[in-house]
């Protein structure tokens, strides 16, 4: 055999190429398989026939061989399928246990000290004739309904695989080699179900805990492995995490909706959702231990913003007691993003029936979810309904009609640094950029943090940088993410109601302080690998467990052995702060909140004006 050295260094690369993108896009063994035949069939075929022939023959052999290649990556595409709820062999099945629907059991964890039930369904399928309705009490089942895999995730947008593990290897660095045969996790539009974590064995009046995942409202799920319940219920505590119909099959508006809804509602139909999961633990947590009167809803992202929502519903009145809140929320006069009004809503929904050619809400309703999903009309924002929220959330606050009797809120140190990475920032045009932000008083906003005044302090490998991206990054995070925050605490504090505010700082090896890097160490998930996380993270983490599950408890997240944590009420210039530091400081956006709440009313002034115009 005879081999051209050019063409073995070309093929050499091509290989490692072709298995690294294989490896990133999570193709399956049986890829990989083929792929190497393909290598090694091509070396034999240029090195046996291929080696001294014309150079068209080398390029269209070149041709065909490429295009093997690519059909092979398109045709071993990683598949769908469920997580099961505990990776062990044959987990060991829990006693039954008798909901309102029916008999199910659940599977232990390694150790057995707590009990998993997962995809226990709370709703009818929002399905058919179902989409867009109000959701229904799940239908009765005969037998014994076998609780052990988490059920599919709501239907959203399928991103890229590789992209996904791109920011795994770039951003969260936990990227993981595997030879087990890769695949995705399966979406279906029947996914109203919930998950529970309980302490094993027969217990009596737990609390209970409720996340609701975030993801823009658009995408997420309830399995996450940041935020499963395990270390909760080893410590005494009922942890559940709950699914709901995602952009426009949770958030779509439509006028004819609204006529055929006996609640004469439209465009909130994940928040329904919450409020149907709500009600189903109300009506069945006892069977697992759970105290129905000690229950705390949680939140991180959208997920904050929808327990925002739920503390101004009237629909969720009495459904629990406590609120935990994580880098959002909707109490400003006008929200940034997440919030939206009724036409708002309605105009949304006419966009969407023009992109598909429509005319009716039947028509939507025959269309393949699949094909629906992948809408480019936005779908993300909750609206002011006059059923699930009844007028802007403020006034609610404003009135003390809310629903929650302490909350636990903040945000982290760098929230917007990943939504803003692709957006260069310079002092040239710092001003142009903040003035979404702050309307007319951007340059003022400018002068509280000059264009050079903050560092950026991450760097991503798509971030478009700018010697004016540290201060744009912080000062987006202030009006994004914290200032609702703040806003809310004082809300909820001229109520004489128990606040406790935070602001988490730690870095570490993965993804730090930005947007969500809390959640793993609130809930006990942080990763065993030295790499992402030191004894210090670990030491971080059981602090925060221990605060979380004090608040949960008590509705006072201090305790023995803890850095105080005093009440916002106290002195509202202060937040915990969560770090390599874990105690009280001072919050140095003040002053960029108090020239946000003179834009606010500024804005709210413009929309009466062009309201009454």
């Amino acid at each position: 055999m005879h081999f051209h050295k050019a063409f073995l260094i070309f093929l050499a690369l091509t290989a490692a190429l072709y298995f690294v993108m294989l490896e990133l896009s999570r193709n399956t063994l049986l890829g990989w398989g083929i792929a190497l035949a393909l290598f090694i069939g091509f070396l034999l075929l240029h090195g046996l026939l291929l080696y001294d022939k014309s150079a068209p023959l080398r390029v269209f052999a070149w041709a065909v061989f490429i295009v093997a290649l690519v059909a092979v990556m398109k045709f071993t595409a990683p598949p769908e399928r469920t997580v099961r709820a505990y990776d062990t062999a044959e987990p060991a099945v829990t006693p039954i246990r008798t909901v309102e629907e029916g008999d199910l059991t659940g599977v232990f964890n390694a150790d057995r000290t707590v009990e998993i039930y997962a995809g226990v369904p709370f709703a009818k399928p929002p399905v058919g004739e179902l989409r867009w309705k109000e959701p229904g009490k799940p239908e009765h089942w005969d037998g014994v309904r076998a609780c052990d895999t988490y059920a599919p995730m709501s239907m959203q947008p399928r991103g890229s695989v590789l992209v996904d593990s791109l920011a795994h290897v770039f951003v969260y660095k936990d990227f993981r080699i595997t030879t087990k045969d890769n695949w995705v996790e399966a979406m279906s539009e029947d996914s109203l179900y919930l998950n529970i974590w309980k302490p094993a064995g027969n217990i009596e009046n737990a609390p209970v805990v409720v996340y609701i995942h975030g993801g823009s409202l658009t995408t997420g799920q309830s399995a996450y492995r940041d935020h499963r319940g395990e270390a909760y219920a080893k410590q005494g505590v009922i942890f559940i995490s709950i699914a709901y119909r995602l952009n426009v099959f949770g958030s779509y508006a439509d006028a004819e909706l609204a006529e055929e809804s006996p609640n004469a509602t439209t465009g909130n139909y994940g928040l329904l959702d919450q409020i149907r999961a709500l009600e189903w633990i109300r009506d069945n947590i006892a069977v697992f231990g759970g105290d129905p009167e000690k229950v705390t809803i949680a939140g991180e992202s959208a997920g904050a913003s929808c327990v925002n929502a739920l503390c101004v519903s009237p629909l969720a009145k009495g459904l629990f007691r406590y609120a935990i809140a994580e880098s959002s929320g909707i109490t400003a006069k006008v929200p940034y993003h997440t919030f939206r009004s009724f036409e708002d809503a309605l105009k949304a929904g006419t966009k969407l029936r023009t992109a598909f050619g429509v005319k009716s809400v039947a028509e939507l309703r025959n269309l393949p979810a699949k094909e629906l999903v992948n809408t480019n009309v936005p779908h993300n924002s909750m609206t002011v309904d006059g059923y699930v929220i009844t007028e802007q959330p403020y006034l609610t606050y404003l009135k003390g009609n809310n629903n929650e009797q302490a909350l636990l809120n903040g945000f982290d140190a760098h929230e917007a640094d990943v939504f803003v990475a692709t957006t260069k920032v310079t002092a040239d045009n710092y001003e142009e950029k903040l003035k979404p932000l702050f309307g007319d008083l951007t340059h003022e906003a400018a002068l509280l943090i000059p264009p050079a005044e903050r560092a950026k302090e991450y760097t991503y490998f798509i971030d478009a940088g700018g010697n004016a991206k540290g201060s744009y990054n912080e000062l987006v995070s202030a009006a994004w993410f914290d200032y609702s925050h703040y806003n809310w605490s004082l809300l909820l504090t001229a109520q004489g109601k128990p606040v406790y505010e935070y602001y988490f700082t730690k870095d570490n090896g993965s993804i730090g302080s930005i947007h969500s890097g809390e959640i793993p160490y609130a809930y006990g998930n942080l990763l065993n690998d030295e790499k992402l996380y030191s004894a210090a993270d670990h030491a971080l983490s059981e602090k925060m467990v221990a605060y979380w599950l004090n608040f949960i408890r008590t509705g006072d997240p201090n305790g023995e052995g803890l850095p105080e944590w005093k009440k916002f009420g106290d002195d509202p210039t202060l937040v915990m702060e969560l770090g390599d530091n874990v105690g009280m400081i001072t919050d140095k956006y003040l002053a960029v909140y108090e020239l946000i709440d003179r834009w606010q009313d500024m804005l709210e002034e413009k929309q009466k004006s062009g309201a009454e115009s």
